[in-house]
């Protein structure tokens, strides 16, 4: 009876902790590195996992590198070999704020928001500020954000012979909805 009780109260605890977060693992990620009259050079990933601590506003989001898909295979095999070392370093993440944040105020108009925060690219960390808006849908909380990434902050070297076929500033966007 004891262990009836104990799993009983075991799975109330874990409902109660599970409704103080909201949580996306079907975020989507895109960037675009093209230069005019060049090949366009772009990606997106669609298994994006973040978590949204409402109480807080502390936010985190986290992907796997070799989850990128590109148009051409062989720009998907440089990508992960030779620029990002996806097996050396193969999640990138993002822990950050989100500013002022209040979810009884979030509703169908977007907001606008400013998340402040760390990005990890292959062992590396830099602060960063991301521009971002929310609102409410049927189903959660949509949050969509767009921010540059210099390549030379996160040390991804761009071989001299396709230098100026890539940018160095990556436009990058995020997109997902947090249940």
């Amino acid at each position: 009876m004891k262990k009836i009780t104990l799993i009983i109260l075991l799975f109330a605890v874990m409902a109660c902790i599970a409704q103080e977060k909201m949580m996306s693992n079907t975020g989507i990620i895109n960037f675009e590195a093209s230069i005019p009259l060049f090949e366009e050079v772009t990606a997106i990933n669609q298994n994006t996992t973040c978590v949204l601590l409402p109480k807080t506003g502390q936010i985190i989001c986290w992907i796997n590198i070799k989850d990128f898909k590109f148009k051409r295979t062989l720009m998907e095999e440089h990508f992960n070999n030779n620029y990002m070392e996806s097996n050396r370093f193969p999640k990138a993440i993002f822990k950050g704020k989100i500013e002022n944040f209040d979810l009884k105020k979030i509703n169908t108009a977007l907001a606008e928001y400013q998340i402040n925060g760390k990005m990890t690219i292959r062992g590396r960390t830099k602060k960063i500020i991301l521009s971002a808006t929310l609102k409410k849908l049927d189903q959660g909380i949509e949050l969509n954000a767009k921010f540059p990434i210099n390549t030379d902050d996160f040390n991804i070297i761009i071989p001299l012979m396709v230098r100026s076929k890539i940018s160095k500033n990556v436009n990058t966007k995020i997109i997902c909805v947090l249940y």
